[in-house]
């Protein structure tokens, strides 16, 4: 069916008193946007900290209603709900119904990383007579599905580690997929961290998907508590929020938290692991190579397109 869609343009700080009237008015879904999208004073904003919601200084609310709502009816309630609001701020469009997972699914097409890697839709049969590592995500749960430069950097730098039988932290985990992809590639068993609640039900979707899930076990960053254990816990032992630090270790964030989360990671890497960070746009490198240095070794740096991979080893 289609909808009517009404978009806004706001002021930041109008955001929370204009999202109410909308939902008070019926509105089916509500979404945000930089209001400078696509000119010179576009801003980015990356992934948010913990109860943080940043918002760009004018925003557009593009809000769904049922296609045959009154837009006169509407507009006339928008304005006793909102008597600032002027008629020049309102904008109404038809929007045809569609399918959108299935037209995500449609442009997520299988993608190869490295020698033997591949990240397939879940909706595409590999081929099974080739050594090749299948990864299989199911792109609507899909945080990272290997698309963004950062993915790619991680996924290439998995694939070419040896992780026969080794234990692996992923911390920023999303949909799971380096997780996954380390476990498919042969770590014993892996841990995955993230911020986000939805994020970890990604993951165990995900690894459900790919039959790896009694290895990884899924943590927020206040759960998981580092301590000395045997150097190959039994993955049973794992679902305790205790672990032990990593035989290899990997990071795909932002550059802020990778450098305020060094030494976290340092405590979460066992002497002589390799890791990887990435997430860091070009120029952003030195400032992380300076602080990583304290604890790690032979690092090097790596990019693709605006974006840039540091790897080492623990000392």
């Amino acid at each position: 069916m289609p909808w009517l869609e009404l978009s806004l343009t706001i002021r930041s700080e109008q955001q929370p008193r204009v999202e109410e009237a909308l939902d008070d008015l019926g509105a089916l879904s509500v979404t945000l946007q930089d209001a400078d999208a696509e000119t010179p004073d576009e801003q980015a904003i990356f992934e948010p900290g913990v109860g943080e919601l940043p918002l760009w200084p004018t925003i557009t609310l593009n809000a769904l209603f049922d296609a045959g709502t009154d837009r006169r009816g509407l507009s006339e309630a928008l304005g006793e709900l909102l008597p600032w609001l002027e008629p020049d701020q309102m904008l109404y469009r038809d929007v045809a119904d569609e399918d959108w997972e299935r037209a995500w699914m449609d442009q997520f097409k299988p993608m190869s990383f490295g020698r033997r890697l591949w990240i397939y839709p879940w909706n595409i049969e590999p081929p099974t007579d080739d050594d090749s590592v299948v990864v299989r995500l199911d792109p609507g749960l899909a945080f990272g599905s290997g698309t963004h430069p950062t993915t790619a950097l991680c996924l290439e730098w998995l694939d070419g580690q040896d992780l026969t039988g080794k234990t692996l932290i992923d911390y920023g985990c999303g949909s799971g997929i380096l997780a996954i992809a380390a476990l498919k590639l042969g770590a014993a068993s892996t841990i995955g961290v993230d911020n986000d609640p939805q994020a970890l039900i990604a993951s165990a979707d995900n690894a459900e998907r790919n039959d790896v899930a009694e290895r990884l076990a899924l943590f927020l960053p206040e759960d998981l508590i580092l301590e000395a254990a045997p150097a190959h816990p039994a993955p049973a032992a794992l679902a305790h929020p205790c672990a032990s630090p990593a035989e290899v270790f990997i990071a795909n964030i932002l550059a802020g938290p990778l450098g305020e989360l060094a030494p976290t990671f340092a405590a979460a890497a066992k002497p002589g692991a390799p890791f990887a960070i990435s997430g860091i746009l070009k120029g952003q490198e030195e400032e992380l190579l300076q602080r990583y240095a304290e604890w790690f070794d032979e690092l090097r740096v790596d990019t693709r397109e605006d974006w840039v991979r540091i790897s080492g080893k623990r000392r």
